[in-house]
């Protein structure tokens, strides 16, 4: 699932923001490339994929534009842990306000225009999104069961246990002393097993020896995991090949796979553009521009770039060929 997530905000791509004012744009550009994030990163990819992954991790994100001591210019930005602030229904029923916890009392944020708050997939009438893990608990519930299951099996395996039987002859002499020698048969068994070296075991009479569990048939856990595991990826959205799970011998994505996979992304940087703008906005306001900032994604499905580059290729070769044909010229006929 973790696999999953990094991977879905890997594939979001890359995105470019213009005012159409190249001095604007120019200053725009080296803010997002030279950001600090969080005192750990630099650049606006660093912020988007740590409030991405807590998007689709915990339902919300909570990010932050932090400015300089002045109130000049941004200092920098910062995702902020859920923890911090609780998110409730404004009185007019639309808009979200935010409260920050002190102590044992909620307060609310003193400059909310500067806190990135997203919510995804909420239910209706309600502030907190969804987990796109949510409704995964039973079944991961089933898997770690199965694979808890299969743990002990090999440390049964690995572990043997015997059964160490003494079959005392059907005599008076030998009942008399069967206790005697079935200490005795147990210590030199106990001597021979816990040996560092290899040592045989030696013993008189009917002695049978076997591994306890050995006759126990392994249940075949590879259907019902799989079972689980594809519960999992209709979940998640990702092709299973993406998370190394290599169900048939031609793993490749389908069109249509590429096409679903790309409106889930999609619906993902619908989320992300609202806080990106803003974010821009608020420095160019601080810039001292007044464009309006517009955010294009690039493409995301690489069958469609790679179709493309195959039909300007075909493109291409067709021209050369008409050029060279129309450069020959006649030589004549024959009757």
């Amino acid at each position: 699932m973790d696999a999953a997530i990094t991977k879905l905000i890997r594939l979001m791509g890359h995105f470019t923001v213009v005012c159409g004012q190249p001095k604007a744009d120019e200053r725009l550009r080296w803010f997002l490339e030279n950001v600090p994030v969080s005192g750990t990163g630099y650049g606006m990819g660093a912020f988007v994929h740590s409030f991405m992954d807590s998007l689709l991790t915990y339902g919300n994100a909570l990010g932050e534009v932090v400015l300089t001591e002045n109130g000049g210019g941004i200092y920098g930005l910062y995702n902020s842990p859920l923890d911090h602030v609780e998110a409730r229904r404004a009185g007019n029923g639309l808009d979200t306000e935010l409260f920050v916890r002190q102590g044992g009392s909620l307060l609310p944020v003193l400059r909310p225009e500067l806190v990135l708050f997203a919510a995804h997939n909420p239910k209706a009438g309600q502030v907190a999104g969804r987990s796109l893990l949510e409704g995964l608990p039973f079944v991961t519930g089933i898997l770690l069961q199965i694979y808890d299951s299969i743990g002990k099996n090999f440390e049964r395996v690995g572990n043997l246990r015997f059964a160490v039987t003494y079959h005392p002859p059907d005599t008076q002499t030998d009942r008399a002393y069967a206790r005697e020698r079935a200490q005795a048969i147990a210590k030199e068994w106990q001597s021979a097993i816990s040996s560092e070296s290899v040592k045989d075991f030696v013993a008189v009479g009917d002695v049978d020896i076997k591994v306890i569990g050995a006759d126990n048939q392994v249940l075949d856990t590879q259907v019902p995991v799989r079972q689980m595991l594809e519960q999992m990826v209709a979940k998640l959205g990702v092709p299973p090949f993406l998370l190394g799970l290599n169900w048939s011998t031609t793993e490749r994505m389908s069109s249509q796979q590429s096409d679903i996979l790309t409106s889930e992304l999609e619906s993902y940087q619908g989320l992300l553009t609202p806080i990106i703008l803003r974010i821009c906005r608020i420095f160019l306001r601080l810039e001292g521009f007044g464009a309006e900032p517009t955010l294009e994604w690039h493409d995301l499905s690489m069958q469609d770039v790679l179709e493309g580059a195959n039909a300007r290729l075909a493109n291409a070769q067709a021209a050369r060929i008409e050029h060279e044909l129309e450069g020959r010229s006649p030589v004549g006929t024959r009757s």
